[in-house]
């Protein structure tokens, strides 16, 4: 039985953690952190888990965390992860941290973006990115994971298999991306109240999104040097969900058949990557809830250039699902165990 404890337990993505961790066979949540909620039981902040989590808040005292539990699960704001991990941590529990303090290898590019100082990069270099479907092998031997984020997990997954074969210039893609507003978090902001989301529909962080350095870093290892790539993020009135249009001009003239061979090459065995038959576009409802992502693509032969498209639960798979996915790769577990889950419709 896996030990696991989540700092950050009341937040969207915390909570998601518990209600996957709950119905894993081989874990058991052992602390649940929350800085805003200490000694306040957890049910009366999450209703949905009345006569299911029985316990009370605790701190985010990682260290005495380490001494119960194999695996640490830190769902906070970026910055706090890299405060409190240390040698003494690491050599007794896993970490699994889904803020993005160990997702990007160049510190400074991590402070110009985050705009705050990286408080240990000395575990920089052997953070592995938890992107499970590119890097499982790593992920195996990690004792520290950087959880992708949900717009860099849907956009990575829709591009790659092209990139990584050659087939798109990578400097000419641009990722349309929506999310859903629990996206944002649960914090309370003026910009994600009822009268300000409610039909409505925005671009924000226009050429400035954190998440942008992170798609490039990774693309950029697929392509075997640095890109720039454009990425517009945009929020949407729903709960869950995001989808991602990207664009890209091709090399070369390529077939419908010619592609999704490539596709089918990269997640014809993958257990939560779904390629979609001819002309199905994704869409958020088909993967609300689960750990999986669907992706497709278009030719556009008369721009020569071709669109690619990806849905994904910004809670499962772009947080919560894919943290328990690397949690079981580090441990040996079923990859798949906690996270079969079925679509919600509607």
């Amino acid at each position: 039985m896996i030990k696991a404890g989540i700092i950050g337990s009341t937040g969207y993505a915390g909570e998601e953690l518990v209600r996957l961790l709950l119905g894993h066979k081989d874990a058991e949540i052992v602390w649940y952190g929350s800085r805003s909620y200490i000694d306040k039981k957890y049910a009366d902040v999450y209703q949905n888990m009345f006569e299911l989590v029985d316990a009370k808040c605790m701190d985010d005292n990682m260290q005495e965390l380490a001494e119960k539990a194999d695996v640490i699960f830190t769902a906070t704001p970026q910055g706090l992860c890299a405060s409190l991990v240390s040698e003494e941590i690491l050599s007794k529990a896993k970490i699994i941290d889904l803020s993005a303090d160990f997702r990007i290898k160049d510190v400074k590019t991590y402070e110009e973006w985050y705009k705050i100082e990286h408080k240990s990069p000395e575990f920089i270099p052997e953070a592995v990115y938890g992107l499970c479907e590119i890097n499982r092998e790593d992920v195996k031997k990690a004792r520290l994971v950087a959880n992708p984020g949900c717009y860099t997990t849907c956009s990575i997954l829709t591009c790659y298999p092209l990139v990584k074969e050659g087939l798109i210039n990578p400097d000419t893609i641009i990722v349309d991306a929506k999310s859903g507003t629990s996206g944002a978090g649960r914090g309370a902001k003026i910009d994600n109240l009822f009268c300000e989301v409610n039909e409505n529909i925005k671009a924000y962080g226009v050429a400035t999104h954190r998440h942008t350095p992170e798609i490039e870093e990774q693309l950029g290892y697929a392509a075997g040097r640095e890109i720039r790539i454009n990425f517009t993020p945009h929020l949407v009135p729903m709960n869950r969900g995001i989808l991602v249009t990207a664009y890209a001009s091709l090399v070369k003239d390529v077939s419908y058949e010619e592609v999704k061979a490539v596709y089918d090459a990269y997640y014809g065995k993958e257990k939560f990557v779904r390629v979609l038959e001819k002309d199905v576009c994704p869409q958020t409802k088909w993967v609300e809830g689960s750990n999986y992502v669907d992706v497709n693509f278009k030719i556009d032969p008369r721009t020569g250039r071709i669109i690619m498209m990806g849905a994904l639960d910004n809670l499962v798979k772009g947080a919560a699902g894919q943290a328990v996915q690397n949690m079981n790769l580090m441990f040996g577990k079923k990859e798949s165990e906690g996270l079969e889950l079925v679509p919600m419709f509607p």
